[in-house]
């Protein structure tokens, strides 16, 4: 097995025994070739050294010639993702809760509102982030990291964007925002408001401003699930554009007011907004609304 011809009769076996060390993850092989004293770990991810002094017949090869061989079996370096998970126990009842209003709004649009409610916060340093040049570019700082944050809130079924935005976002914050939706929304029935369990959400301050608008109904989202909650991808979406490597850190006005600019841009709906957050597409929460 250790020539290059024998192990191209045998690619099939060769492939499975390759598969079988990388799933079972390096091992004390990989930990003495790495280690710098004798009581350190074993890594926790492979290299071409690693997988080399872990499969015996490779020990011979140069690191490229682990490369070939690896390539040849169909093997390569992936990016890896992370397995999404909510540990709430009442998952699945919340996400039916989430489809109900959902399909409500989309069915009612002029008497019933969807809306995904979320706080974001941005610094006064720009973000780093690759760009075009010569060279890599240098994200300047200067003066004290200010914070800002914002709550908002996206309409499931139009794309409208209603935002507040202050130093802090807390208790006052909040209830000043349903107020706002309210205002936002005078002739519609019913507004679901749709959100994560941050403890000023359900803090007793908030919950008695929202008795103040009967319209109003919070919709829980279940623990630890940000992918249930499509606004979260209008905040990426403004990092993006906005405050990674912005040429403003001297001018913190004019930062919030770009934030400002950009948000505004949705003030009357987007369909283009709905379709970059899954609100439009194949998506399930899509399919969901499309299907009502």
């Amino acid at each position: 097995m250790g020539s290059v011809g024998g192990y191209f009769e045998e690619r099939e076996a060769v492939q499975e025994e390759l598969l079988e060390t990388l799933r079972a993850g390096p091992g004390e092989a990989a930990r003495q070739e790495v280690v710098v004293a004798e009581s350190g770990p074993a890594p926790s991810r492979w290299t071409l050294r690693t997988i080399r002094v872990s499969v015996e017949w490779l020990t011979g090869y140069t690191l490229s010639g682990v490369w070939r061989v690896l390539h040849a079996c169909g093997l390569g370096v992936h990016a890896s993702c992370a397995r999404l998970f909510s540990p709430d126990p009442d998952y699945r009842r919340k996400v039916r809760r989430l489809h109900r209003c959902l399909r409500d709004a989309a069915r009612h649009p002029d008497t019933v509102v969807a809306l995904f409610l979320d706080e974001f916060g941005y610094q006064r340093w720009p973000e780093v982030a690759p760009t075009w040049g010569l060279e890599a570019a240098v994200a300047q700082r200067a003066g004290n990291n200010q914070q800002w944050r914002t709550i908002g809130a996206l309409n499931a079924v139009t794309g409208q964007v209603n935002y507040l935005d202050g130093y802090i976002v807390g208790r006052q914050q909040v209830g000043k925002f349903y107020t706002q939706l309210a205002r936002a929304y005078p002739t519609v029935d019913l507004l679901y408001v749709i959100q994560d369990n941050w403890n000023i959400h359900t803090h007793p301050d908030v919950l008695a401003a929202l008795e103040r608008y009967p319209r109003i109904k919070p919709v829980w989202l279940p623990t630890y699930a940000p992918w249930l909650n499509p606004i979260e991808k209008l905040w990426r979406w403004l990092r993006q554009d906005v405050l990674k490597m912005h040429r403003w850190v001297e001018d913190w006005p004019r930062v919030k007011q770009r934030v400002h600019d950009f948000l505004d841009q949705f003030a009357h709906g987007s369909h283009d907004l709905l379709r970059y957050v899954g609100l439009v597409g194949k998506g399930t929460l899509a399919t969901v609304i499309n299907t009502s």
